[in-house]
């Protein structure tokens, strides 16, 4: 008798840690959740969030007209890097680093008058500014408006609640796999609880796997003394784990460079894989060399290996020593993480599992209200904590989703043409949860739920009809072209969009049963007993 107690109290103080686990940052956790489900597709979206720019048929065309515009436009540089480019890229977005001047600190990479864009025809062209499908995948580790170690510190303890409160929930519900096929509906906490219990089920592997590789990309910042106990100091530690060719000098000889598409198709020979990343030291020098990565879709582990060969003559000069275990371990858990390995149909599962993990985190949010309204000595009138998390619900599950669809539409309506467009997209959408913010302050949870909810569904189900009116990205013009990934984009948005819409129209029209507080049922006399019938 006494071991069932011990195991019943155990399994209720794993539902006290799984409830505030999960409550105390689940706000956060979902708009990284969100922002990183959307991220599986950042390449597609920064093709769709620049109608302007064809798909590229042909890489080899796209990465010589890049050669030819460094040529003439950087000649001289210290560097180039190039992105290999493919299917799913807007053609390459390339850029050099100049040559410092004596006296001069080096000059960051990745500035806007040191890059340029090389299109599918092989031809320098211009798009809209913007950070496309980049600022999903930043955000949800290096968050926004705030300095990046804090963010990746704060994201960090919040994925280690999300990994208690997956074990803690497993712990918790004994019968977890048996409610998975349990779907209540109209039965108010019942029903909360069993979709949330569905959600939950359905992904369970994929969010033990995402969860817990995410803290591993995020090892060496939060777990560092392993690598302060191993390595005297940093360059050490680089040199182990990502290992370079050796450095060479300029030679001050001006040797014309061999085609980068003729190293290129030598390289993914012997790699057996497609390139990723180019980067030339010295171009046009006696002493340039040419480091080709491998792409990180053709392999599992992120760390991908390279080869080096002499910019003047083409010869394979160095190739990345086989990893430790412990490297490989790293990269394949990173690499599972970011899933760019993933093919068409693996990377549609990623996707969806991790929709299914944002409805796990936003159904157990909502579901703490509704388990403790009940438990309230007065629900229409709760304290202040209680509303306090009602609204936040609100503001967060309804307004972030809220504020995506308005960066959208501010990719697509604000000038082409304006100074800082790419951060007045990202503005855009932080100020439209602002606003959610307000609206879940001022309104009553209900109203405002519908209203959040049915302006996203709204907005989200207007993007295709204005892409087929206004762009040359239509879904019919990308159905005929076969472009299936803008095609999916669009009807994925779509679908979303009557989602959001049909959600809104159940909120508003759901009446709750009106239940009497516990002091008014306090207050009222007993029911008299009846006598027993002779």
């Amino acid at each position: 008798m006494s071991q069932v107690v011990n195991n019943k109290g155990f399994r209720q103080s794993q539902a006290f840690l799984h409830t505030w686990s999960g409550l105390l940052l689940g706000w956060l956790l979902f708009a990284v959740f969100v922002a990183g489900t959307i991220a599986f597709y950042r390449e597609g979206l920064n093709r769709w969030m620049r109608p302007e720019l064809a798909k590229v048929e042909a890489p080899m065309q796209v990465l010589a007209g890049a050669q030819r515009f460094l040529d003439g436009k950087a000649p001289d540089a210290k560097s180039w890097f190039i992105p290999m480019p493919g299917g799913t890229s807007p053609g390459t977005q390339l850029f050099w680093q100049p040559e410092p001047k004596k006296g001069e600190p080096p000059r960051r990479r990745g500035r806007r008058n040191n890059q340029a864009l090389i299109g599918a025809d092989g031809e320098p062209t211009t798009a809209r500014e913007t950070r496309g499908g980049e600022f999903f995948y930043r955000f949800h580790f290096d968050l926004y408006y705030m300095p990046v170690f804090w963010a990746r510190w704060l994201v960090g303890f919040a994925a280690m609640m999300m990994l208690v409160a997956i074990l803690s929930g497993i712990v918790t519900h004994k019968k977890i796999f048996k409610d998975f096929f349990t779907l209540r509906r109209a039965k108010g906490q019942r029903s909360w609880l069993d979709g949330h219990n569905a959600t939950a089920v359905l992904g369970l592997p994929f969010h033990l796997m995402i969860t817990y590789t995410g803290l591993v990309t995020l090892m060496a910042m939060l777990m560092p003394w392993a690598t302060v106990a191993n390595y005297a100091d940093d360059a050490k530690m680089f040199e182990t784990l990502f290992p370079q060719a050796p450095e060479v000098e300029r030679s001050g000889t001006r040797v014309p460079m061999v085609p980068l598409t003729t190293i290129v198709q030598d390289a993914e020979r012997r790699m057996g894989a497609p390139a990723g990343y180019i980067d030339v030291a010295f171009p046009g020098d006696a002493s340039s060399r040419v480091t080709i990565s491998r792409s990180a879709s053709s392999m599992l582990s992120a760390r991908s290996p390279s080869l080096t060969y002499e910019g003047a003559t083409g010869k394979l000069v160095w190739q990345s020593p086989a990893p430790g275990g412990a490297s490989v371990t790293a990269g394949a858990m990173i690499g599972l993480h970011a899933g760019r390995f993933s093919g068409d149909g693996l990377r549609w599962i990623y996707f969806l599992c991790g929709v299914a993990g944002s409805v796990m985190v936003a159904s157990g949010l909502v579901l703490w209200t509704v388990k403790r309204r009940e438990k309230l000595p007065d629900p229409a009138r709760p304290h202040f904590g209680f509303r306090l998390v009602e609204r936040l619900n609100v503001a967060t599950i309804a307004g972030f989703p809220l504020g995506v669809a308005a960066m959208f539409w501010a990719n697509r309506l604000l000038p082409v043409a304006m100074q800082g467009r790419a951060e007045w997209e990202i503005h855009v959408l932080f100020l439209a949860w602002l606003a959610s913010l307000v609206l879940a302050l001022v309104r009553r949870p209900q109203i405002a739920w519908t209203i959040l909810l049915g302006t996203t569904g709204v907005l989200l189900a207007a993007l295709p009809f204005y892409n087929l009116l206004a762009t040359n990205q239509g879904v019919f013009a990308t159905l005929l072209r076969g472009d299936w990934l803008m095609t999916g984009i669009d009807l994925t948005i779509l679908a979303f969009g009557i989602a959001f819409v049909a959600t809104a129209a159940r909120v508003g029209r759901y009446k709750p049963v009106a239940r009497k507080s516990r002091r008014k049922m306090a207050a009222e006399p007993a029911a008299p007993m009846l006598e027993p019938a002779e």
